[in-house]
């Protein structure tokens, strides 16, 4: 990719469904043509001198051209015009005057110069050979990540790629290796899957004796996520193992030990929800000790607290213990007794007391995830949707009509659609902010209309109703923001977070840097929050959007912020690197390469690239730091699709 950002690449629904109705690519009646060339030509003359023999000169003229015009169009040719047809086309190196008045093609909407010249690919949809090939980068980029971590940082929880060492910022359980295992065997990066495999074994159990302190949340979504997505994708679990599309690789991975770590840190995990006097577990486990407790200020955020249910409920399921399940369970059961805003609800709760701290809303940190969780844990118990788990539907349904109501706003000057924040409450001021993290929202919209399945069969089998369209199109126009905060800066990257331009508060500050952007105008990037993290949440909402809706500019703007990321982050000697300043260049690099790298941002763009039998939404539902997940299903549900 270029300096500046890649353009938008236009969707070819757009362009072959005619959405555009600019007058200058509509196509031009022939008639009105030739009287506009005769009109024109006869303008020359004065008024004065036009007399009746003219005008009956010029009107049998006209005539004339109108009849040739008109006989030589495809649409007059039918039934017993058939045979002319084709002795004219037998015919056709003999010029006549058709020639001249041939039809001209209809074309596409035209981008302006500059944009044409970075994106060919815009016009068209690039063949499925080349996608294979996209894929293909996407998986070399991962063994390059993995490379750089196995030779300078193997045993710790992240590389730092430019001094070449490892350091231990999520307590010390070789997080990189966990989160990376999974989307390896996906992959089929057999090395990788070998050296993590063997890691696993040999060290984990250990590290898990020794360790001390570690966050409740991380912990669970990166490594406990990253051992069940494993244990399953590498066969473990024979009650639901058939629909992943992903061969089983036998000894390169040992399930049972997987899941025997898995109980193991899941048991000390467990410490944060018995410990606590409510509903609301504490934020901190000490391993070594197994012992729990509150952060220092005595509180939880919402979307840690409540983004654990998936990997528990699912361990429940393997092992045949009940416990995992029924402990995070009690969380979303107690959250269904609390007050919300329209379905929205602050982003910090107490231990303690149960109940919310502070008025602030957002779906940026520490808000995010509960929403999301609220849909996947419905969709993974598919048992129980309609039964016991129907309210988490109906919350979900109630927070994202809040989101409508109360934070989505448009842009000026161009109408680009977001979701801001509400710092001080329903009653407080509307703030125009959004973390990047918010751009999960766009795939779990899209999730939440079709619950996995694409658009079309949706529609065919009646399955959307108005709100699900609603939901859907919003999602569309979310995406296309997030993606537009990686095209307005100047290395194609996005920011940490974001400022939009409203009416009536014209957010004030630096722009992104790309002054090609359309959105140049819309956007403002303050100088603390220019910072990239290689965050994966817009390229997940890619990759679920392009699974329902099919539309392939989501590729394309996947295959664009990749290009941006090889670019810019990575690091000759091994690894990537998160950014300083997305809007300078060259970016100021910040020499860290977070686990999320591997085990989300390249999991999500080697799916967006792949084929759709690979982990189909309707069976599989990815956690909030995309280790995939069965759907649980009855017995007898499993043996019938095998």
């Amino acid at each position: 990719m270029s300096g500046g950002s890649a353009p938008l690449p236009y969707s070819m629904r757009d362009v072959d469904g005619g959405a555009y109705n600019n007058a200058k690519f509509r196509q031009r009646s022939r008639l009105k043509m030739a009287t506009q060339a005769l009109i024109s030509k006869s303008s020359h003359y004065q008024c004065g001198k036009f007399t009746l023999g003219k005008f009956l000169s010029l009107l049998m003229v006209s005539g004339l051209v109108y009849l040739l015009v008109h006989k030589s169009s495809e649409g007059f040719v039918s039934g017993k015009l058939h045979d002319k047809v084709q002795s004219r086309n037998a015919s056709k190196d003999s010029p006549n005057i058709r020639t001249f008045w041939r039809k001209p093609p209809r074309l596409p909407p035209r981008l302006p110069p500059n944009e044409m010249y970075k994106n060919s690919s815009a016009l068209h949809q690039s063949p499925p050979s080349e996608w294979t090939s996209r894929q293909k980068k996407v998986k070399e980029a991962f063994e390059h990540a993995w490379s750089g971590y196995r030779n300078h940082a193997m045993g710790y929880d992240e590389l730092m790629p430019l001094s070449h060492r490892g350091v231990d910022g999520l307590g010390g359980l070789g997080a990189t290796v966990v989160d990376s295992l999974d989307t390896a065997i996906i992959m089929g990066a057999d090395d990788v899957v070998s050296e993590a495999s063997k890691w696993i074994e040999d060290n984990l159990m250990k590290k898990i004796n020794e360790k001390g302190q570690v966050n409740l949340f991380e912990t669970t979504i990166r490594v406990l996520g990253g051992l069940l997505s494993a244990y399953h994708l590498s066969g473990g679990d024979q009650a639901g193992g058939g629909d992943s599309g992903i061969p089983v690789t036998p000894k390169k991975t040992n399930p049972d030990r997987l899941l025997e770590v898995s109980k193991d840190l899941a048991d000390r995990l467990l410490l944060a929800f018995t410990s606590s006097p409510t509903a609301i577990p504490y934020s901190d486990v000490v391993l070594r000790d197994r012992s729990a407790h509150a952060s220092p200020d005595g509180l939880s955020s919402t979307s840690e607290a409540t983004t654990l249910q998936l990997e528990f409920s699912y361990l429940s399921r393997i092992s045949g213990d009940p416990k995992y399940d029924l402990e995070a369970m009690k969380v979303l059961e107690h959250m269904r007794t609390l007050p919300t805003v329209e379905g929205l609800v602050p982003i910090y709760i107490s231990p303690y007391s149960g109940q919310f701290s502070g008025e602030n809303i957002r779906l940026g940190s520490r808000g995010d995830s509960y929403y999301e969780y609220l849909l996947k844990v419905w969709v993974q118990q598919e048992n129980y949707r309609n039964t016991s788990l129907k309210y988490l539907f109906e919350m979900y349904t109630e927070a994202m009509r809040g989101v409508k109501h109360l934070l989505v706003r448009k842009t000026t000057p161009n109408g680009l659609v977001f979701v801001g924040e509400l710092p001080h409450g329903r009653n407080g001021a509307f703030s125009p902010k959004m973390d990047h993290l918010v751009c999960f929202l766009p795939g779990t919209l899209a999730l939440g209309a079709t619950k996995g399945i694409t658009k079309k069969k949706a529609l065919e089998s009646n399955l959307l109703t108005k709100e699900d369209i609603e939901n859907l199109q919003l999602a569309e126009d979310l995406a296309k923001t997030c993606v537009e905060m990686y095209f307005v800066t100047s290395t194609g990257l996005a920011p940490e977070i974001a400022y939009f331009h409203i009416e009536g508060n014209p957010e004030g500050g630096p722009d992104g840097g790309n002054k090609n952007s359309e959105y140049i105008n819309d956007i403002t990037i303050k100088p603390l929050d220019r910072h990239n993290l290689l965050r994966p949440e817009t390229v997940e909402s890619l990759f679920v959007l392009h699974r329902i809706t099919e539309d392939p500019k989501h590729r394309e703007w996947g295959w664009q912020i990749f290009k941006a990321f090889e670019k810019y982050t990575k690091v000759d000697s091994g690894g990537y690197t998160s950014l300083d300043d997305v809007t300078s260049l060259p970016p100021p690099r910040r020499d860290k390469m977070e686990t999320f790298f591997l085990g989300e941002t390249l999991k999500y763009l080697y799916l967006l690239f792949g084929e759709s039998n690979v982990l189909p939404l309707d069976k599989y539902v990815f956690n909030t730091e995309a280790h995939p997940l069965p759907v649980i299903r009855s017995a007898a549900q499993v043996s019938d699709t095998v």
